[in-house]
């Protein structure tokens, strides 16, 4: 919600995919283990990234091991990934190491394009999160060692809210209310980038919402059910009442003018995304805290799910003839102290939460003091309750890159009131259904 606009170049880059059949094709790890024993020296392993910090990494990771070594190339972004992770698996010279996020695992999996490695990974699940562990899973399967956690949070102007006698929005009646008085004074509760369907897709995970999920031998697609609804009717009101800023993430420097000058009072955000405050901020530092995403009224706290935004994980393609080096190398990437210190920190590293069972120790290096003042500190609760309400029953669908494409084109004309939320989802159900169909994959919906 409230994204880069890289997030919308990455909704354009549809994965160039073979032909899908069934539900998923049969995956698994046929690389060579014992490849090692068959050659002198250590092992070489292509590493593609586009983290900063990664650098460092592979050189931290390469000095402490002698039978196996890390290659890097530093890829542009997520969208030039998939592009060159599909032209290298159609050539057959994929990378054995790939960063790359939650919503792409089940592509690639339906593609037969990664490898299994549960019996790699399995025995370290209690070093993870519970949602930063789902975010590599694909029917109980490991396919992806995670990499970052996905705490998710408001962030709004304290000066701002104290000035109109508002309080921290506790739920999303709360949040509407609150619209509605900063409205009389110039001011938007929220933005919402009419390129940017995240916001859609956010909501919808926290308020129990499932787009995709696996029945038998069979995807379920659904996009009406009664979280989407949920989820819906909150968007829809912000709309109707004129509550959102309508700011474009082309123009991302403009966005944060916006709220540093006051135009925009509030942002639904992950840790990675204070960086861009910080460095683009010059006049609120400090008038900024934390407080948990609103709730919808009478439910417990909780966060969506890892997403694009911040839910990493280091896929093994199947073509890597050293899988159980490759597994063992991104595991380290992920657990190692030193590692996971080098990518928490937004000066070494890109700033996100690490994905390890216990990240408490990590959340001050991940938030800026200098954005929050005298919040920092109870900043950093929030953070750490957020990591653990993280929902970890959402499904990514085998043709998510295509469909959400598709969302973009309709959150538009919802943005600027030319159709209802509930028009686009309507349209989405019959579309994705007929997506998957026209790729051979059986579905129910």
């Amino acid at each position: 919600m409230n994204s880069t606009s890289s997030r919308r170049r990455f909704a354009r880059a549809a994965v160039a995919g073979f032909a899908l059949t069934g539900l998923l094709t049969a995956c698994g790890g046929s690389g060579d283990d014992d490849s090692s024993s068959k050659s002198s020296g250590p092992i070489t392993l292509d590493f593609w990234g586009w983290a900063n910090g990664q650098e460092a990494l592979v050189k931290a990771f390469n000095a402490s091991h002698k039978d196996v070594q890390l290659k890097y190339t530093k890829v542009t972004d997520q969208l030039t990934m998939q592009k060159q992770l599909t032209n290298a698996v159609k050539a057959k010279n994929a990378p054995c190491l790939v960063q790359n996020t939650a919503e792409y695992v089940t592509s690639w999996v339906s593609q037969d394009a990664l490898a299994d490695l549960t019996q790699y990974i399995e025995p370290s699940k209690d070093k993870f999160n519970a949602g930063s562990w789902a975010a590599g899973l694909v029917q109980g399967k490991v396919y992806g060692v995670p990499t970052s956690s996905a705490p998710a949070f408001t962030i709004y102007r304290t000066d701002i809210f104290a000035k109109y006698g508002l309080k921290a929005p506790r739920t999303w009646d709360d949040f509407i209310a609150a619209g509605k008085e900063l409205k009389k004074h110039g001011i938007k509760i929220t933005n919402y980038a009419g390129e940017d369907p995240s916001t859609l897709e956010v909501l919808a995970m926290q308020a129990g919402a499932h787009w995709y999920a696996i029945d038998g031998n069979s995807w379920k697609v659904n996009f009406q059910d009664e979280g989407t609804l949920k989820a819906a009717k909150v968007i829809q009101d912000i709309i109707d009442n004129d509550l959102d800023s309508k700011l474009s993430f082309a123009d991302y420097a403009a966005v944060q003018r916006n709220y540093d000058n006051g135009g925009t009072a509030t942002r639904q955000i992950s840790t990675w995304q204070m960086a861009g405050m910080v460095n683009n901020f010059t006049k609120s530092f400090g008038q900024w805290a934390l407080t948990p995403w609103p709730t919808f009224a009478g439910e417990a706290a909780k966060t969506p799910a890892g997403t694009n935004q911040s839910g990493g994980v280091t896929l093994v393609p199947k073509q890597c003839e050293n899988q159980k080096q490759a597994a063992e190398a991104a595991l380290w990437m992920s657990t190692d102290t030193g590692a996971v210190k080098t990518m928490a920190s937004p000066t070494t590293g890109n700033g996100v939460m690490p994905a390890l069972a216990d990240s408490d120790s990590y959340v001050g290096e991940a938030i800026s003091q200098k954005l929050l003042g005298t919040n920092y500190q109870p900043a950093q609760q929030v953070v750490k309750d957020s990591l653990g309400t993280v929902t970890t029953d959402w499904a990514f669908g085998p043709d998510w890159t295509a469909m959400f494409t598709e969302l973009q084109a309709g959150w538009g004309k919802v943005v600027s009131k030319e159709q209802k939320v509930t028009d686009l989802l309507a349209h989405m159900q019959q579309w994705t259904v007929n997506d998957l169909k026209s790729r051979g994959i059986s579905v129910k919906g």
